[in-house]
Order: structure tokens, then sequence, then C-alpha cells
């Protein structure tokens, strides 16, 4: 209802804006006395794309008539009368609309908020330390809407100018008729005699050359209308394609390259709502100036005078045509895109969309697109117009789909569902690339015919580049090439060319912006993170970010050549801690729980001066998509990895160890990680115990740095299952030594092996384990 009622207090445009939503198809009064309902459904949980979510679709329908209902009845007076009336009428009127078709309710309802969410929203950043931004966007809004309202005046005024010349015209044809007529008479007194012939004839003479000298003079002022007709559709064309050039090559690239920004985890593109609507207004005048020139070429050819109006009016309906072939074919576009990082064998979607189908009637006449897979090198032979003879580099399965009209939203798209890459055929590779830096592309290709077949386009459009894999194991290079790819691909580009090295800072927007997205937190990566990757890509010591302003980083040092001393690239290291982060460390994260970006020196130095049992988080720099945890005692354990965090979480495995106090620089470790621990488990249960695996660290002594005395200190053990606190009575730990490698770090995975051997040791019946006495 929040929603609502902020939408109720809009103004001007804004509120033209979303009163234009509403109509038959959803009445305004629907939303206003079922708002709080509306806003309480989860539309957005609904795929439409999805045949199979249709029963949702119907149950939200049947909900909708309800709540209709019920309001309905609960109306009294004399005015809760008529609006019971006319609920019960919506409730009717909802039912026969959408009953067969539920999910265009849902597209609807999701369209009619989406909407209002954004008008709020605009109207609420005007007022707001970003409305600087805003304001230029309604300044240029205002312009874009000005320009319209100039080309419909010009409009107007060609369409009053030829009528008036068409009303002229056919009172001149109706003179020369006239004119013709006493031509004739004139011709058949030489059939009279003499006398008769000499009293008519001087009248006719007379008569015919006024009504000659009239045509004569009416003759140039018909030319000089239509001369100046052609000049006002000149002018209107002029401004036609300024504001075509605004909104297709500012706006929709923009909208674009939004998009492309998007995969790589940048906010949403936005809708197409408002670019539709300036592209249909731009079809719609388009379609009425050539319809106007059409009509002054007929008016030429029905009456011909010589001048230079021919030529002139060719020049017109030439340049008409070439005005809205561009926008059908720069209208066509992809509005959802298929993956970039497509697997041959997988389904996958895509949505195509025409923006100005609607308004030009396409959809009278549905449209078939066909999906197509082409390499890098026929994608170059296509925007030059060159012959790829049809060629394709794969084969994909469900690749042709009919442009549907949803008549509620007024948008034309094709829904690829069930697309698969059956087969890829590759080509040659250049030097050092690698099968997951070469580029593909899938277009989509359709005709369209306009005025019933009076034009026909040919229409193809690119999506973004895509890379093929055939393995799990490719996807984080895929990923790499994608992420450059996306971030640094400049508009206009030979396909798919994009700069060998970057400014580092660049590149710090791109792996931020894509950190954010993958892990869907809004904590990106702070200075002092950057910083270390800086120092990790360059291999580098310095600490002060200026030092790294100026310097590139090439597409080699990101992801072919390994890191010193490590077999793994920059990004293979970055892409792990990110797929580690996402799937079991991403609360933490959002808590500030975990610092990450640390090596181990600056751990031990930020450490060194903090009391015995405090620790920190620390991503591991020699394994990809490990952490650590590295205290105050003990410096380091080996680092944890996903398939350590599938057997026990992070949470519970700091709350096993008891040595463990304060999270780094001094906040109580139950404080942080409490709400993540596993709730005790239960008792025994017909004389079984339940498996509990909990981690453990082998039993040492180190000495205390802080220790005056120089005593040592003992490890303590966190509670565990009774055969780890017997482990001489049952033999399971190995010797301490053996769980530490060669740096002296803690290995995690010996330590798994106790508690798993403990795991097994629990599964066992009670009465086998201890004798027969019962727990």
């Amino acid at each position: 209802m929040a929603v609502w009622i902020q939408a109720q207090q809009l103004q001007g445009d804004a509120l033209h804006q979303m009163q234009s939503l509403y109509g038959q198809h959803f009445p305004i009064e629907v939303r206003h006395y079922l708002s709080q309902w509306i806003e309480g459904q989860l539309w957005d949980a609904i795929d439409l794309e999805n045949p199979q979510e249709e029963f949702k679709a119907k149950r939200l329908l049947d909900s909708l008539i309800q709540e209709l209902q019920n309001k309905a009845e609960h109306q009294v007076g004399e005015d809760g009368f008529l609006l019971k009336i006319k609920l019960g009428h919506y409730a009717s009127q909802l039912k026969s609309t959408y009953d067969r078709c539920p999910l265009e309710l849902v597209r609807c309802i999701k369209h009619i908020l989406y909407t209002e969410q954004r008008l709020v929203r605009e109207a609420t950043n005007s007022s707001s330390p970003v409305g600087g931004m805003m304001d230029s966007m309604s300044q240029k809004y205002q312009q874009i809407n000005q320009a319209f309202e100039e080309l419909r005046l010009l409009t107007q005024d060609t369409e009053n100018d030829l009528r008036k010349l068409q009303h002229n015209q056919e009172y001149f044809i109706i003179q020369y008729q006239e004119s013709l007529r006493i031509q004739a008479q004139l011709t058949s007194l030489s059939a009279l005699p003499p006398a008769d012939r000499q009293l008519r004839e001087p009248a006719l003479l007379n008569k015919r050359a006024t009504v000659e000298a009239w045509l004569t003079r009416e003759a140039n002022t018909l030319q000089k209308y239509r001369l100046d007709l052609a000049e006002k559709h000149q002018k209107t064309l002029q401004v036609l394609r300024k504001q075509q050039t605004i909104i297709l090559d500012d706006e929709l690239i923009q909208w674009k390259r939004r998009q492309q920004l998007a995969g790589n985890g940048g906010p949403p593109e936005g809708g197409l709502d408002i670019l539709q609507s300036w592209c249909e207004k731009l079809a719609e005048t388009i379609w009425q100036n050539r319809q106007q020139i059409r009509r002054a070429e007929h008016l030429r050819q029905q009456l011909p005078i010589p001048g230079p109006i021919e030529e002139l009016l060719n020049e017109l309906g030439s340049t008409i045509t070439d005005i809205i072939s561009a926008l059908v074919t720069s209208t066509f576009i992809i509005e959802k895109q298929p993956p970039q990082v497509l697997k041959t064998q997988t389904k996958f979607a895509a949505t195509v969309r025409l923006l100005v189908g609607g308004k030009l009637n396409v959809h009278m006449n549905p449209p078939q697109v066909k999906a197509t897979i082409i390499s890098e090198q026929q994608a170059k032979a296509l925007l030059k117009n060159e012959s790829t003879r049809n060629d394709s580099s794969g084969e994909i399965l469900n690749n042709n789909c009919v442009m549907e009209f949803h008549q509620t939203t007024g948008t034309l798209s094709a829904h690829f569902r069930n697309m698969s890459l059956k087969r890829i055929k590759r080509s040659d590779r250049r030097g050092a690339e690698s099968v997951t830096e070469e580029k593909f592309t899938i277009l989509f290709e359709s005709q369209f015919s306009v005025g019933g077949n009076e034009l026909v386009f040919q229409v193809k459009t690119l999506s973004l580049p895509v890379v093929v894999i055939v393995h799990g194991s490719q996807d984080n290079n895929a990923t790499a090439t994608v992420l450059w790819d996306n971030a640094f691909a400049e508009p206009g580009r030979v396909p798919f060319l994009v700069p060998d090295k970057v400014l580092w800072p660049q590149l710090c927007d791109a792996i931020n912006m894509k950190y954010k997205a993958e892990v869907q937190s809004n904590r990106g990566l702070s200075e002092e993170n950057l910083v270390f990757l800086a120092q990790k890509a360059f291999s580098s010591s310095s600490n002060n970010p200026e030092d790294y302003r100026n310097m590139t980083m090439t597409w080699s040092q990101f992801n072919r050549e390994s890191l010193p001393g490590r077999n793994f690239t920059f990004w293979q290291w970055f892409d792990g801690v990110m797929e580690l982060t996402k799937k079991h460390l991403k609360p933490h994260w959002n808590d500030g729980a975990i610092l990450g970006f640390v090596n181990k020196q600056q751990a031990q130095d930020m450490l060194m001066s903090k009391p015995n049992g405090t620790f920190l988080l620390r991503f591991s720099d020699s394994e990809i998509g490990g952490i650590t945890i590295a205290w105050r005692m003990v410096w380091n354990l080996m680092p944890y990895t996903t398939k350590d965090f599938s057997i026990r979480s992070l949470a519970d495995r700091i709350s096993d160890l008891n040595h463990l106090l304060f999270l780094y620089p001094d906040r109580p470790k139950d404080e942080v990680f409490s709400k993540y621990y596993t709730p005790p488990l239960s008792k025994a249960v017909d004389g079984y115990v339940k498996p509990q695996i909990k981690q453990v660290v082998p039993e040492f002594t180190t000495a205390n740095p802080d220790s005056a005395s120089g005593n040592p200190t003992y490890m303590d053990h966190g509670a565990s299952p009774a055969p780890v606190s017997h482990p001489h009575t049952y033999g399971i730990f190995p010797p301490i030594d053996s769980m530490l490698d060669a740096d002296g770090d803690f290995d995690l995975d010996d330590t798994m092996d106790v508690a798993r051997h403990v795991e097994e040791l629990l599964r066992r019946p009670v009465e086998s384990q201890w004798g027969g006495q019962q727990s």
C-alpha cells in the first residue's frame, strides 16, 4: 500500500504516466481499493516464461476476484451501493479477460507495480542528494517531449497544408475541365453557319482566355504550394532524424550498455517502457509524414506540373523510408540476453522484442524469429554486409519462435524458452588463446512487413558475446573472458574487440561490481582490499593506493599468466574467493566478520599487540577458494574450502575452538557468530546416539609471546564426543607432527579424518559400544 500512497502524490507528467497504466484491462479503482492486497502478493515469484506457473497465476486471479467481491459486499449506503455494483462489474470483467490467460494478469500487474515504483523513485530522488542527476535526466526527458510536441505541430501543419493543396487542386481540375469544355464548344462552331459562328465565337474566346489565365496563375500557385509543402516536410524530417538519433543512438545505446554491465553484476538495465513509448511516437510520426508525402506524390501524378517537385518528392520518399527502416531495424532488440557462459547440452532462454511492433501493426502478420550461433569472424562479416553463406558455428535446438503481442502491455516479443546448444564448431585459435577466450554470439533474425506488405524489412540483432564450454571446470576462465568484455567493450566496436590492457582503477570497478553481485552484498571491496589485490596482481609491497592509480593490467596478467610461485592466475584466485563467500560466508561477510584480503604477515602484525585468543579470518594466499583462521597463538590453520564447509559451517567450527575468544580487534566471538551456531543435537533415541561432528585441533604446547615468565600455555579443546576426549584409549589421533604442513600450519584434512572416525564410532548401537549399557 505504501507505493500506492506515494503514487497518489505524483504530479505533472509523472501523474499522467501513472494514470495511463490503467484502463479496461485493469481499472484504477481495483488498484485503489485492493492496494494493500495487491502489494502484498509475490508477483515476482511467478516466472512468466514458464507455462507450468499458470496454476499459480490462476490462483492469484481467483484470489483477486474474491477480494473484489468481498470488498463489494461490505459497501453500504447510497454511495456504497454504486461502488458495490461497480466493483462487482470489475470482478466479472477481470474474470472474463484473464480466466483463459492468467499469466497475462500477472504480467499486467508486474508492469504496473514496476512503473509506479520507478515513477515514485524518480520523484523522490529529485529532492535527494542525487537530485542533480535526476534533474539532468528530467531535463533530457523534457527536451525529448518538447521535440515530440514540435513534431506534432509540424505534422499537423503539413496535414492542413496538404488538405488545402488537395482542395485547390480539385478546384483547378474542375476549371481545367471547364476549359476543355469551352475548347470543345469552339471546335464545334466550325460546323455552324458563319453568321452563327461569328455571333457565338467572341464570347467563347473571351471566356477561354479568362479561364486559361486563371489556370496559368493557379498552376503557379499550386506549384508554390507543393514546393512549400515539400520544404516543410524537409524540416520535419530533419527534426525527426535528430530526435531519432537521440533516442536510438543515445538512449537505446545507453540501455544496451547498462544491460551489458548488468551481466557483470551492475544495476538492472531498467525497463523498456519509456523507450518503447518514445519509439512508438517516432513510428507514428514517421508513418503520418510518410503517408502525407505519398499523398503529395499522388496529387503530383494526378496533375503533373513541370518543375523540381518530382525530384523533391522522390528524395523525401527515399529519406522517410530510410528513417523508418533505421527505426524498425534498431528497435529489434534482445530484451533478455542468453547466458554469456553457455554450456553445451544445457537448456537456456532468451527474449527478443520489437519496440515498434504494436504501433506498426506488425503483429497482424506474426513474424517468426530464428536464432543461430555464429563465430566472431562471422559476426564481423555480417556487420560488413559480407556474405556468410548462412553459415553457423553450431546447432541450436528449438531455435525458432513466433513473436506474440501482449495486449495489456503493448509489447511484441518472442520468448525462446527451451533452446539448447547441441554442438559447437570452433575456429583455429590464435597464439596463447584458449577455448574459454573464444567468443561467439547468438544471431536473431526475422522479417517484418509493415503497412500490409507495403514495406518489408530484414532485421538482425546480435547477442552479447558468448563463451561456449563443455564442462563446469571451464566456467571460471569463461567468466573472466565475459567480465573483461562486458567491462571494457566500447560502443560501436568491431566484434568483439577489447583493449589488451586497462588501468588498474578501471579493473577495480569491474571486479568490485562483480563481487557485490555474486556475494549479493552491499559491502563491496574497500580501498584496503583493493590495495591487497594490487599487491597480489603486481607482486608489490606498497600500501599506498596512489602508487597503483596509473598502473595497467593486461589480459595476460589477469587470466593467462600464473601468479608468482602459484599454479593459478589472479582471476582464478579472486573467483575462488567469490565462490566460497557466495556459497558459505555471505552472512559473515555482510556482518563485517571477515577481513579476508589480508596476507600472513599483515595478520601476524595485526594480532601481535592483541590478547591471546584474538583471531581474524583471511582468505588463503596459497589455495583457490580457501579461508583460514589466524589467531594470536597459532597464526594460521590450514585453509577451509567448500568441501570443509559442506561438512561443518564456519560459525560452528569457530564455536568448537574454545581457545578462540575475540574476533579482531576485540569483539567477543559469540556476539558475532552465535546466531549462526547449529542448535544442540537431541538425546539418544531407540538406543542410538545421533552422530555429531566437531572440529578439534591436536593437543600441543606453545610459548605465550606475551608471557613475562615464559611458561608455556596449553591449547584448550572444545567440547567433543567422548572418544575424542580420550585419544590414547582409542588411538584415533595421528601423531601431532603428521598434522602439520611444511609451513607449520595445521592440516585440517587430517583433523577431519579424525572427526569422521568419531562419527563412524558414534553410528554403532550404544549396547555394542559400551557393553550393553544404555546411555
